[in-house]
């Protein structure tokens, strides 16, 4: 199986790009955020994963392991298929995602193209209270990975660095005794108005304000 690809941008198609790893070029099947990212000639790294099928074998690739993960969970839910979960990453974006997810709100998975408010309940009943996907480790964190894509794919390690603090404010206030779904859902609630670039001290601050009332 491949996990990950790192080469040069050969091509860039309406649902796919090619990228070239040491002359072998990839179909790369991938949301329209990741396509607009990419660039003939640049160099890239996606992570990748890989669908094998009696009729078919699909690489589908985002430019974070976060992106990847949810891209897998989101599969999990009855009714939502690989389009269905391009589609959500490129309406709504990880961050949004968790948020929704952990709000059980609805409202914001029926922005995907091809979601109807019936499978966005689905989303919102599936997911909520279940911890976020973790994905594959990175080696280096977000400065590792900043590094490693030449610093050209910033929205990549924006992703990485939001989940990094959502995550940390959350184990914060377990091991200050509050169950794990009441953290997310005061986590979930704070960054609506603290925005994702919110560091870890103020996420927990507004958090137990928020868990508080």
């Amino acid at each position: 199986m491949i996990g990950k690809l790192k080469g040069l941008v050969d091509s860039v198609g309406e649902e796919e790009a090619v990228i070239d790893v040491n002359g072998v070029g990839y179909l790369v099947h991938a949301g329209a955020r990741t396509l607009a990212r990419l660039e003939a000639g640049d160099e890239a790294v996606l992570h990748i994963e890989t669908y094998v099928r009696e009729d078919q074998f699909k690489l589908f690739g985002f430019l974070s392991e976060i992106e990847r993960a949810w891209f897998v969970r989101l599969q999990s839910v009855q009714g939502v298929g690989a389009k269905h979960a391009l589609a959500l990453l490129d309406a709504v974006g990880t961050s949004e995602i968790e948020s929704a997810a952990a709000l059980g709100d609805a409202s914001t998975f029926e922005r995907a193209k091809g979601v109807g408010k019936k499978l966005a309940q689905r989303i919102a009943a599936e997911l909520k209270d279940k911890a976020p996907p973790l994905g594959r480790s990175l080696s280096g964190g977000a400065a590792g990975l900043n590094a490693a894509l030449g610093g050209s794919q910033t929205a990549a390690v924006a992703s990485e660095t939001a989940t990094g603090a959502r995550e940390a404010a959350v184990s914060a206030l377990i091991n200050l005794g509050y169950g794990e779904s009441d953290a997310r859902r005061a986590c979930a609630a704070v960054l609506k108005t603290l925005g994702d670039d919110a560091g870890e001290g103020a996420i927990i601050k507004a958090a137990l304000k928020e868990l508080a009332r």
